[in-house]
């Protein structure tokens, strides 16, 4: 029996020759480890590993504790941001079956966004806008259940891809109507707010400095993790097609559900935390597809694992290339991810 490849402009579904390589997943968790350790010892002030064991062998070494705790809470923030953004991207990638899709597809971080900036505008203080963006992120998540009900909330398998397309559509639009609102509320912001507000949209971590807020986000990056490996059995026959994942006993109009509302939490989870951070959604699943195939089982871990490592260095550089001066983490991993992805591209 002949194989065709997959049409132009869809996630290839899991096939024999798509098997996941077993070192691939033990060699990311390695690299985000050392990416975690990395980012605590390089800053404007150098941390020397020495230093760091006698300090977790129990000795008094200040210099260590003080900067542990300033920068605790920014790494494991990052990992967090990172991995999130890689699930969600994976999730909607398998699920609405086109390679363009990202976490920011649906809308849901455009609306905590203008939420957020419209709170900052109004002087409010840090817990207050990442409580902005957490509402506004619910709000918008409501508004595409309410547009896309009938796409989302269909039982007939039949219509199925015409469903998907309804609930990308959806969120584009959204997303659209969101960033006229946050052209908007820019262009009426006081100047002495606009830079924060720049860098905030271009995602930022330098606001990530409560531990408990970054616990929180692993917390959220845990529960969805395990929710969505629990679907991922569904979303490879999903890759297939509505129909044939139908008749092979999945429920298709709970699965897509529970899906779309998993990436958006974490969608809104990352915008609370860090703003805006684009591109790792989008280039993450597919640099670990490349490496381990399509496999949901597989790829799901393995790309919230590469999410992180990627945003935990980008945000390493960030801080520390050009100190006391920051960059915007958004950018860098836009800078430094897209080379590369398109070297890896081009050498596959």
């Amino acid at each position: 029996m002949s194989v065709h490849p997959p049409a132009a402009g869809t996630v290839a579904p899991v096939t024999p020759a798509a098997r996941p390589r077993g070192r691939v997943l033990p060699a990311l968790a390695v690299a985000a480890a050392a990416s975690l350790l990395l980012a605590l010892l390089v800053g404007s002030v150098a941390l020397p590993l020495r230093d760091l064991a006698a300090w977790l062998g129990g000795a008094e070494v200040p210099m260590v504790a003080s900067v542990i705790e300033l920068r605790l809470p920014r790494v494991l923030a990052g990992f967090a941001v990172g991995a999130l953004l890689a699930t969600a991207g994976a999730l909607l990638q398998a699920l609405l079956r086109n390679p363009l899709a990202d976490p920011y597809v649906l809308g849901v971080s455009g609306g905590a966004a203008v939420a957020a900036l419209g709170a900052l505008a109004l002087g409010a203080a840090l817990w207050v806008m990442q409580l902005a963006a957490a509402v506004g992120a619910l709000a918008t998540l409501a508004l595409l259940f309410a547009l896309a009900r009938r796409a989302l909330f269909t039982r007939d398998a039949l219509h199925g891809e015409q469903a998907t397309t309804v609930v990308l559509l959806t969120g584009v639009m959204i997303a659209a109507f969101a960033s006229a609102l946050l052209s908007v509320v820019l262009t009426l912001a006081p100047e002495n707010q606009l830079r924060t507000m720049v860098f905030w949209l271009l995602g930022d971590l330098s606001g990530a400095t409560s531990l408990p807020h970054a616990l929180a986000s692993l917390a959220v990056l845990a529960l969805v993790l395990l929710l969505a490996l629990r679907h991922a059995p569904a979303l490879n026959l999903l890759l297939r097609g509505d129909v044939q994942a139908f008749t092979q006993g999945v429920d298709v109009e709970r699965t897509r559900r529970k899906l779309v509302l998993l990436a958006a939490v974490a969608a809104g989870t990352v915008v609370t935390q860090a703003g805006a951070v684009g591109f790792v959604g989008f280039v993450a699943p597919h640099l670990v597809r490349l490496l381990i195939g399509n496999d949901q089982r597989q790829l799901l871990p393995a790309a919230a694992l590469a999410g992180g490592t990627l945003v935990v260095l980008a945000d390493t550089f960030a801080r520390s290339a050009f100190a006391p001066v920051q960059l915007p983490v958004g950018v860098v991993t836009a800078l430094f991810g897209v080379p590369v992805f398109l070297w890896l591209l081009r050498r596959w």
